[in-house]
């Protein structure tokens, strides 16, 4: 039989917030593979994964999680962990990669796939969605991600302030993640497209540390690198006037 390397998402940080094929992905799977830092703290994936399945089937592979600037000791950690999780797959045949949020959205996941892609000839990949970051502070705000016609942008800040100027200076909601480090630059791009008043933002969602907050709060002062912004378009004419 082929060997199978499964992408599940395990939701934004509350483990109630695993789907039920989440669950079962990660509990079938011979060995449960987890990403973590090179300071080797838990993850929420980790820590996520602990509700539902035991910690000796958990295998903690270390990935250049937020290396940016140095490419060679990026992709040298890339080549380690897939190197480490083909070794898994040739011995036991299934592995699950669980990853916050979901799989094909943002995730360490994509580049692990293609890198077990080229050590194992005939590995079968597939993902299982989950719930992301924008779900979960959409309905612990109230916030309306889209009505009717509108689009929606997902905009990551670590790309620029610049490239979320574009965005919020556009039509529809607009999320941006990852922009904690960056919390005053995104302050003023909302401010300046007169998009403050009606966003939101939020991190650590479903954990004991949570904060869900009006983006007209935001001081300038960093927030947590995983933060998350919910910034809404004006809505005029009443229920349906976007449709």
């Amino acid at each position: 039989m082929s060997s199978r390397l499964i992408g599940v998402g395990v939701g934004p940080g509350d483990p109630e917030l695993v789907t039920v094929k989440g669950v079962n992905a990660l509990r079938a799977a011979d060995v449960v593979v987890v990403p973590v830092m090179d300071t080797g703290e838990r993850g929420r994936a980790e820590a996520t994964v602990l509700h539902y399945v035991p910690a000796e089937k958990v295998v903690r592979v270390v990935f250049a999680l937020n290396e940016r600037t140095d490419r060679k000791r990026r992709e040298a950690a890339w080549d380690a962990a897939g190197e480490r999780v083909a070794g898994m797959l040739r011995e036991r045949g299934s592995v699950a990669f669980a990853t916050i949020g979901d799989p094909n959205v943002y995730s360490t996941f994509t580049y692990l796939a293609q890198t077990v892609g080229g050590l194992v000839p005939g590995v079968v990949v597939e993902t299982v969605p989950g719930i992301t970051a924008m779900q979960d502070l959409a309905a612990r705000s109230g916030a309306v991600l889209t009505e009717g016609t509108e689009p929606l942008t997902l905009v990551p800040v670590t790309a620029g302030s610049a490239v979320l100027k574009e965005a919020l200076a556009g039509p529809g909601t607009v999320v941006a993640y990852k922009f904690g480090r960056q919390a005053g630059e995104v302050a003023e791009a909302l401010r300046e497209t007169g998009r403050l008043e009606d966003a939101v933002w939020g991190s650590a969602l479903g954990l004991p540390e949570e904060s869900v907050r009006s983006a007209a709060e935001m001081d300038g002062t960093p927030l947590p690198y995983l933060s998350t912004l919910i910034a809404p378009p004006r809505r005029a004419g009443g229920r349906g006037g976007k449709l």
